[in-house]
């Protein structure tokens, strides 16, 4: 069995074909990174536009790269949502002509489940597991029994983690995309310099005890960087006044506390369940970070998806596609396009 993924919901272009022996045929991706980066983010218009200009060609590509035809592909899968919804409609489209052309079935894929799923296509992995999905938009804890079995431990109630990151990057003048601009800072920094509040941690709200909270991370970042300056915060003018030690500082204070935020979570979150905790999956491309794997590893057991599938890409697509192929779940070609979609 082969299956062909899209993955179009942000800034990645990208295209990959996997078949049920785990093994990647194909995987081709067209980074927006140079095209968002004088924006500091990204801009969902010039994204929707970038993905229609090369997905035609990368999905040849990929059918060059794997020596097939399309006939030979066995489904074709695209990212459904959430996300930018102008990314997602063109990949679906895509997908859905293919589909349509071809005569093989057309798999909406949840962005989150595919990153959910990554590791069984990665790794030697069973049912039941616990997955830390950590991302530029989403942070959740989640128990996966099954395929399209999922229960909700804890989530962002409003920052993701990926975004903080961006967000204090951009705070200090530091490149886009802010996560590998921040842990290439930190790695000559001194993390206890600063001590930034740990937003949730010391609350006991029984409600947001497995919950998420970055937004007060990052005001309190934003904070020193206005006292170290001397003046109200603009992300144009202050990271000027901060020497590079001082910025190397925040940073990796700054991952301090986020490192010390998860345990906490996690330590809330898994022992409310009725399981035993062989292994906890990392994935996300806030899992990327070496800094945070090493500190999560020495309370779990931690399995990540090689640095590549962290980020998003269409290998992961692919394979949630296949996942609910051999399960008969496939979809209809009216299937809409979901800005927001909850996994659970």
């Amino acid at each position: 069995m082969k299956i062909l993924g899209i993955e179009t919901s942000c800034d990645e272009t990208a295209v990959a074909i996997v078949d049920d022996q785990k093994n990647i045929l194909a995987h081709v991706i067209n980074s927006q990174i140079k095209l968002h980066e004088k924006f500091g983010g990204v801009v969902p218009e010039l994204a929707a536009r970038s993905h229609v200009e090369v997905l035609d060609d990368l999905i040849l590509q990929s059918m060059q790269q794997a020596n097939l035809k399309f006939e030979e592909i066995d489904g074709f899968a695209a990212t459904s949502g959430p996300g930018l919804i102008g990314g997602v409609i063109v990949g679906m489209v895509a997908a859905k002509t293919l589909a349509s052309i071809y005569q093989k079935p057309f798999l909406a894929v949840n962005h989150l489940e595919a990153h959910a799923l990554t590791a069984r296509l990665t790794s030697d992995l069973d049912f039941p597991y616990f997955l830390l999905l950590v991302s530029g938009g989403h942070c959740q804890i989640l128990l996966l029994r099954c395929v399209g079995d999922y229960e909700k431990l804890g989530e962002t109630i409003d920052d993701a983690l990926g975004e903080a990151f961006d967000k204090v990057a951009q705070m200090l003048g530091l490149p886009y995309p802010g996560g590998p601009a921040v842990e290439k800072m930190a790695l000559s920094g001194n993390e206890n310099r600063f001590k930034f509040s740990r937003p949730l941690v010391d609350s006991r709200d029984e409600k947001n005890r497995c919950n998420f909270s970055f937004a007060g991370l990052k005001t309190a970042v934003r904070r020193e960087i206005e006292k170290l300056t001397g003046e109200s915060f603009s992300h144009l003018t202050s990271p000027q006044k901060i020497d590079d030690q001082t910025k190397s500082d925040i940073c990796a204070s700054f991952q301090r506390v986020v490192c010390e935020i998860i345990l906490d979570r996690l330590r809330n979150a898994l022992p409310t369940t009725n399981y035993r905790l062989p292994t906890l999956i990392l994935a996300g491309g806030v899992a990327a970070n070496r800094y945070i794997f090493s500190r999560l590893s020495s309370e779990y057991k931690i399995i990540t998806p090689p640095i590549s599938l962290c980020t998003d890409n269409a290998a992961m697509v692919a394979w949630a596609g296949l996942e609910k192929l051999r399960l008969g779940k496939t979809d209809l070609l009216d299937f809409k396009p979901r800005a927001r979609w909850e996994l659970v």
